[in-house]
């Protein structure tokens, strides 16, 4: 037997409001990059938010009273003073992050802890402050899937009228969608058969009669444009830098690669892409864990990052292979193994003994040469494995600048000297053209 639970009313639908502009509202606090937290925090490797319930309550309270509510919702959570009544407001906030769990935007970190959310609410009807302090949650796919629709619903906009489609090639193949002139059928050809042309061909042969006998050289098949599949290695650059000097670059940096993967996985269905980030060292992130990723270590292993990403490039069986730099520092750090051949004593004296083994080669200072010299080592084998490099500069800085014209000249890629306020127009343009040319 179906029951109808009555509530008292308090003045606000609370299935009103939009979770598609909260959510919007919300971005900056998803994907923040740690620009606020301490530089202690900064110094492990692959750092991430610890993010909580209640973290979550302020931030949607801020975006609340910023804007989001119309000035009669607003009025309704005021008091004859004008003050923010304050149960009002928590029992909104809670049945705001009820909703978004349970249309799967967010989730928190087992089963257990979801149950237990539901029986608090169940019998309180709200979240024990507390509690809450300590419960930790993370974006679902769905939501970071979102966050890349409006990202990349935002960047296309500026760009104008964009046909986005698959990569178009010169060569022509067989396939169901039929565009171009007919050929002669070819063993390995799909069988997308042209019957008008096909039996044209055996009148030309035989003359116009019954009964029509065909052969084998008489098929005709439709021909379509041929779409080459493209694999896509995103480096982030996460060293110190990106949250220096009174501007936050990492959070920009990451909203371009949730926008890309979005682009990618919804246009281009048979390309790939994936995450690596570089700082002291190098790793792969899965797009799951890249809104919590921040800032980490302080210097820019260049080269490692390259690394990293033509291994991961030379494991997929694409056609175009490429990596997308996005970076503000010049190479900074390097691995070393011992002293051989050009690695002097003196450079292996100043190296750092990692929990690996390895040394790590620290010089912030100008363009070390033998740093330089390895990474462009590393940037000749990626083009040799037929990989393009794409670097997107966040600054102006005379020795990345340097630096990146070398790689552009070895690679035979392309540099952009960007912004955070261009770098997704840059990106996802240079993407989807994927035509040589001049940006000033």
């Amino acid at each position: 037997m179906k029951f109808t639970k009555y509530a008292k009313w308090s003045g606000i639908d609370w299935s009103d409001l939009s979770l598609d502009e909260l959510l919007d509202k919300l971005t900056e606090f998803f994907l923040q990059s740690g620009f606020q937290n301490s530089p202690r925090r900064r110094r492990n490797p692959n750092p991430s938010q610890d993010q909580t319930l209640n973290d979550l309550q302020q931030a949607i309270s801020q975006a609340l009273l910023q804007g989001l509510l119309s000035d009669l919702e607003l009025k309704q959570l005021q008091d004859e003073n004008g003050n923010i009544r304050e149960e009002i407001l928590a029992e909104l906030l809670d049945r705001l992050i009820e909703r978004l769990m349970k249309e799967g935007y967010i989730t928190v970190e087992d089963e257990e802890t979801a149950q237990a959310i539901r029986q608090q609410m169940a019998k309180q009807g709200k979240l024990d402050p507390e509690w809450a302090k300590g419960v930790k949650f993370k974006l679902t796919d769905k939501g970071l899937d979102f966050l890349g629709f409006k990202a990349l619903r935002d960047l296309m906009g500026s760009l104008g009228r964009s046909s986005i489609g698959r990569h178009d090639t010169i060569h022509l193949s067989t396939s169901v969608e039929a565009n171009q002139a007919s050929k002669a059928y070819e063993f390995g050809d799909t069988l997308n058969l042209d019957v008008n042309a096909t039996l044209l061909s055996a009148i030309k042969r035989e003359g116009l009669g019954t009964p029509l006998n065909l052969e084998y050289r008489d098929l005709m098949v439709h021909q379509s444009e041929y779409y080459s599949s493209c694999a896509t290695v995103v480096m982030l650059d996460c060293s110190h830098s990106m949250i220096l000097y009174g501007e936050d670059r990492f959070t920009p940096a990451k909203r371009v690669a949730i926008a890309l993967a979005h682009l990618i996985r919804t246009q281009y269905p048979g390309d790939s892409i994936k995450f690596v980030l570089f700082h002291d060292a190098a790793e792969e992130v899965a797009f799951s864990k890249l809104a919590q990723v921040q800032v980490g270590p302080y210097h820019t292993n260049t080269l490692e990052g390259l690394r990293l990403s033509r291994r991961l490039l030379a494991a997929q069986q694409k056609e175009m292979k490429q990596i997308i730099m996005i970076t503000d520092g010049k190479p900074s750090a390097m691995f070393m193994e011992g002293v051989s051949g050009n690695r002097s004593k003196e450079a292996f004296y100043y190296a750092e003994q990692t929990n690996s083994g390895r040394y790590l080669y620290k010089n912030p200072m100008g363009l070390d040469p033998l740093i330089i010299q390895e990474t462009l080592k590393e940037v000749a084998i990626c083009r040799k494995s037929g990989i393009l490099i794409n670097t997107f500069m966040l600054t102006d800085d005379y020795y990345l600048v340097d630096f990146v014209k070398k790689v552009t000249e070895i690679a035979r890629g392309k540099a952009y000297f960007t912004s955070v306020v261009n770098l997704g127009h840059y990106v996802l343009y240079d993407f989807i053209k994927k035509k040589t040319r001049k940006v000033h």
